[in-house]
């Protein structure tokens, strides 16, 4: 039960929801490339991606000083379905 109330609650926000479609649509991104593309700070940033892996979506490879996020693989079916209705939502 607290896996899935964890996974609703991260998509229960339109932020969080616009950086999983941007996310997905890409192979890899930088926190710095989402601060640009969303125009919010670094902290911001870094606190809705910490929900969207707690939600099971994501995984993060660190390179230095740089972090990188991608959608987690494999998804279960559950995810895969939240993460096919994100992607009709525009940035």
């Amino acid at each position: 039960m607290e896996t899935f109330l964890k996974t609703i609650s991260s998509v229960n926000d339109e932020t969080r929801v616009k950086i999983l479609n941007y996310i997905n649509k890409r192979d890899e991104v930088c926190v710095c490339e989402l601060e640009e593309a969303f125009g919010m700070i670094q902290s911001r940033i870094s606190r809705h991606l910490k929900i969207l892996k707690e939600g099971g979506f994501l995984k993060v490879r660190r390179d230095g000083r740089w972090a990188y996020y991608s959608i987690r693989k494999p998804l279960d079916q559950f995810r895969m379905a939240l993460l096919k209705e994100v992607s009709y939502i525009e940035k």
